[in-house]
């Protein structure tokens, strides 16, 4: 449904780590790297280095040492990278494809999980957890299933210095976690429909291009899984969570996406069909699977061995064991990513008004000449604005700090909003 690391994992005969000589390798460059970039910063302050507000003195007026160096109509890369860097979205990790989600990033993800996670609980659906480790046994459950899979999937072998004897995954998805419970809890078609919704994260070891919030290998996600009696039922319950996604990135993100149903070939494996929402990315001119709803039909069921006693409408005895229908549904932290990929710019991000924890920065401009009651006076008029905003539901905040330069918040600020009121 998605894609992406964590924890004591090892799977070297899976094909699915890094070597020893890898990791080592790559270690010493980032180290090297951190190195030049140290003699670098020192060179350049014994240069001329920069003044307390942060302007590069020796350089162009007004050139700051914040702000982005790529471009995104050029070398969309980079760009992104740093935007991802500098807007303090996120951190590097020191394991390869993954990220920390900082604060400004995570307050997004929020948004969306609150308003999701409202809108299908109002559709009857009740949130739940599974845990993160499946045996080899369950996960194999269905190979044709696993297979698709299968070179992602990390592995834990070892407890402490001791062998396991028996290697266990951690999750890539959760149906094998979830669906023998499920032939449990459902009996009688009186248990039905049974539909559950986890927040939660999940790992898939991939070694293609990771990309912040795009393709990593540990990721936040919902995953929502459903059984009903009939068919009619599961595939209404199809296109409504798609429409929901799609207006999570309409709505919410100000990302227009194509609602569709994917190809034989590209749906996901062991389901009937599978539906998505795909965004375009108009700097590449590519499109991105945002979220994808997919009907199992009875395929799962099957497998599982989930059956129900159907409702008796004749007046015999019972109305025979009858198999459900499924549905599994996902939406991922890759939402942020489309989003900047859209809406950021050569500044800096540009986050539509919904999901933005700070939609005005106040910026006080004061001046050396100015008496302490013309500051005052400033400042009182900065807070009495910044209340107005905020009493007229505007997300707001001043930035009154005295050790930077006017010049150095406005680039502080336009990575991380792209919007600012100036006091003078």
């Amino acid at each position: 449904m998605a894609n992406s690391d964590g924890g004591n994992v090892a799977a070297e005969n899976q094909g699915l780590d890094l070597s020893k000589l890898e990791l080592d390798a790559q270690r010493k460059a980032a180290k090297e790297a951190k190195k030049a970039a140290k003699a670098s910063k020192a060179k350049a302050k014994a240069e001329g280095g920069t003044s307390g507000g942060g302007k590069q003195e020796g350089n162009a007026k007004g050139v700051t040492k914040l702000g982005l160096h790529a471009k995104k109509e050029t070398d969309f890369g980079e760009w992104y990278s740093q935007v991802c860097v500098e807007s303090e979205m996120i951190s590097y990790y020191d394991i390869s494809g993954c990220y920390i989600l900082r604060p400004w990033s995570y307050a997004i993800w929020d948004e969306i999980k609150e308003w999701f996670d409202a809108q299908i609980k109002a559709m009857g659906v009740q949130n739940a957890y599974f845990p993160l480790f499946i045996t080899e046994d369950a996960l194999m459950t269905e190979k044709d299933h696993v297979e698709g899979f299968a070179p992602e999937v990390a592995w834990v072998t070892k407890n402490g210095e001791s062998e396991l004897d028996r290697p266990i995954a951690i999750r890539p998805t959760s149906e094998t976690v979830m669906y023998p419970h499920y032939a449990n809890w459902i009996r009688s078609h009186r248990d039905l429909p049974l539909r559950l919704n986890q927040w939660t994260n999940v790992v898939r070891w991939e070694f293609s291009n990771p990309t912040p919030f795009i393709r990593s290998r540990e990721f936040l996600w919902q995953e929502g899984h459903t059984a009903f009696a009939g068919k009619a039922e599961a595939d209404a319950e199809v296109r409504e969570i798609l429409d929901l996604y799609r207006r999570v990135y309409e709505e919410l993100l100000a990302v227009p996406v194509c609602p569709g149903v994917k190809s034989t070939k590209e749906k996901f494996a062991g389901a009937d069909y599978t539906t998505t929402v795909e965004a375009f990315i108009p700097a590449t001119g590519r499109g991105v699977q945002g979220a994808t709803s997919h009907h199992l039909g009875q395929n799962f069921s099957k497998m599982f061995g989930i059956q129900y006693e159907a409702e008796d409408k004749t007046g015999d005895k019972g109305g025979g064991r009858l198999h459900p229908y499924q549905n599994s549904w996902g939406m991922t932290t890759r939402t942020i990513g489309v989003m900047i990929m859209v809406h950021a710019d050569n500044k800096g991000l540009v986050l539509p008004p919904r999901i933005a924890q700070i939609q005005v920065v106040i910026i006080p401009i004061p001046n050396k000449k100015m008496s302490e009651e013309e500051t005052k006076r400033m400042d009182e008029k900065v807070a009495e604005t910044a209340a107005l905003l905020k009493a007229a539901g505007v997300k707001v905040t001043t930035d009154c700090r005295t050790n930077y330069t006017p010049g150095w918040k406005y680039n502080h600020w336009e990575l991380k909003v792209c919007v600012d009121v100036l006091m003078r």
